[in-house]
């Protein structure tokens, strides 16, 4: 896709969102060579999971989350009781970003220009899943979901209402959680179980 958001349609299904996405060009990141990753899950689920972008195995498998974030993730979504299953996991960027190095792809963090860009899918996403709960994992997720940058310290562990309806909830990422060691990593640790766990909470709450 080129063009402004005004241009654009936006498309009123998830099969239609998946579509477009593999046709994006609205950011350099869609002109490397990779495939857009769609987001995946309940079409009409009370939790929108997004992370930042796929990383190199999401690229290749065509799904997101599945390799060791994904993994972690799901072990902590388990043990705070959140069924994966029934919920929507997708991301803030839809290509992974990447410099190449020999074999090996090196992931890179996507620019606010390029989040930013992005969010006319999250968005699209969100106006056809219509969450009441998004919980952005990591500072480009938060960025993508609340439209602008937050520090994830002050703005974890409390609801913040979303202009089209529900309330977005900010924490850490997975993989940060596995670059961390020792006393730094246990803290950290604990600060995502209590948050998942707060999210728990407030899904029992609205499900009541």
């Amino acid at each position: 896709m080129t063009g402004t958001d005004e241009d654009d349609v936006r498309p009123t299904s998830l099969a239609a969102i998946d579509r477009a996405i593999h046709q994006c060009r609205r950011c350099p990141i869609g002109l490397l060579d990779n495939t857009a990753v769609m987001g995946e899950g309940l079409k009409r689920s009370i939790l929108m999971v997004v992370g930042e972008q796929p990383g190199d195995q999401e690229d290749r498998a065509g799904k997101p989350f599945v390799g060791p974030s994904g993994q972690l993730l799901d072990r902590y979504l388990a043990e705070a009781g959140i069924d994966r299953e029934a919920t929507y996991v997708t991301n803030a960027v839809k290509h992974f970003k990447f410099v190449q190095r020999g074999k090996r792809r090196l992931h890179q963090s996507p620019t606010s220009g390029e989040i930013d860009a992005c969010r006319w899918w999250l968005d699209s996403e969100l106006a056809v899943v219509r969450p009441k709960v998004v919980l952005a994992l990591g500072g480009s997720a938060a960025r993508g979901v609340l439209g602008k940058s937050v520090t994830i310290s002050r703005t974890r562990g409390h609801p913040i209402p979303l202009d089209g309806g529900g309330e977005a909830w900010v924490t850490a990422h997975p993989s940060y959680l596995l670059r961390l060691r020792d006393a730094k990593k246990r803290e950290q640790e604990r600060l995502f179980r209590a948050d998942l766990a707060a999210v728990a909470e407030r899904l029992a709450e609205l499900s009541a």
